[in-house]
């Protein structure tokens, strides 16, 4: 497991530069994650990682997943809470916790796969919304989706909110492309 945790450490690092080529104009951009924005993806991203830090650390998040948590500078509050969910992930307990999350009480090497996802699928989100999917992390978005394929899919969260239907995408295509099409994406047309 700790080979997810530093898919954890990438996927902060890989969305950091993405965060970090956003400006205000972009934060009212439609994104992938339908009837998103820029801004509402961002905030729950940044959410979710404050959320899964006090999980896993047994305290209080101080707000609700979908709180505003980006307030008026997006880029400092994601780097504040990066900060945060990755030393909750590197306690030396971290895995062998129980995460109480919207999906139920899970054991911590699974929520550490969801969270995972979150980060790697709204970073992607974030990165065509303005644009630039040239800085997704296409070896990690390719590392996720194997380990999802691997792990028997996504099907049963395939549903309005989470994951829609898979859309083929052929295999050489990058990776964000690929991990787009099997959560149900339905940019790929105007995605390189």
């Amino acid at each position: 497991m700790d080979n997810v945790i530093g898919q954890i450490d990438r996927a902060l690092d890989a969305t950091s530069v993405i965060v970090a080529a956003l400006d205000d104009s972009s934060l009212a951009a439609p994104t992938p994650c339908r009837e998103w924005d820029v801004r509402t993806v961002l905030n729950h991203t940044v959410g979710g990682m404050h959320v899964y830090a006090a999980a896993l650390s047994g305290t209080d998040s101080g707000a609700d997943h979908e709180s505003d948590w980006l307030g008026g500078d997006p880029q400092g509050a994601y780097a504040a809470a990066a900060e945060v969910d990755r030393a909750a992930w590197h306690r030396p307990d971290a895995l062998d916790n129980t995460v109480h999350s919207s999906l139920g009480a899970l054991p911590a090497s699974a929520a550490a796969l969801v969270h995972l996802t979150e980060l790697v699928v709204h970073g992607v989100d974030l990165a065509v919304a303005i644009g630039r999917p040239d800085l997704a992390d296409d070896e990690l978005c390719g590392e996720l989706l194997a380990t999802m394929r691997s792990r028997g899919g996504i099907d049963q969260f395939r549903g309005p909110g989470v994951f829609d239907a898979e859309i083929p995408v052929a295999d050489g295509e990058p990776g964000h492309r690929r991990l787009l099409g099997y959560v149900g994406r339905e940019v790929l047309a105007r995605t390189p």
